[in-house]
């Protein structure tokens, strides 16, 4: 069994980017994201000692998450994810554009809106700048699969703003 102050140290690293993850599932609700993410440390506390190593630490912290954020939603039944809200930081640097392409973001925001809940998945782990290799391990997809998905997802939110 682990010690308080590994897992302290364990909690410390990977916490941020949790809350950040799960804010992409409810919608930038910080509350919510905070609740779920104390969820997935408590299941992470509980199975510490089951852990094999066959994935890094943090790899397998994401998909505690993921898996525990899917869960909240499937018990919730809540509506899409809101990607503005989770990608909030970059509405400040639309401020200077020009309102063909802030009406282009608002649009990708909502194509982005319009995915399921596994390509949102996928999307939300590129975007918080995940190798694809560790994609493919949290998700339980290949790496082929993923890499396919995350093209495929792209060409879809190209069409779907272009529309």
């Amino acid at each position: 069994m682990p010690t308080q102050k590994e897992f302290d140290i364990i909690y410390k690293t990977n916490y941020p980017k949790v809350v950040r993850l799960c804010m992409g599932y409810f919608e930038g609700d910080e509350a919510l994201a905070s609740d779920v993410a104390q969820d997935v440390f408590i299941k992470v506390w509980g199975n510490l000692a089951n852990f094999r190593n066959e994935s890094s630490m943090s790899t397998w912290i994401y998909r505690i998450t993921v898996n525990t954020c899917l869960s909240s939603l499937r018990k919730k039944r809540k509506t899409p994810v809101s990607v503005k809200k989770h990608l909030g930081h970059l509405e400040s640097e639309t401020d200077d554009l020009s309102s063909e392409k802030e009406r282009r973001l608002n649009a990708l925001y909502g194509c982005i809106n319009k995915l399921n809940n596994d390509n949102k998945s996928l999307l939300l782990l590129e975007l918080e700048g995940l190798p694809q290799k560790e994609i493919a391990s949290i998700t339980g997809l290949s790496h082929a699969a993923v890499r396919t998905r995350l093209h495929r997802i792209k060409d879809q939110l190209t069409k779907c703003v272009t529309l």
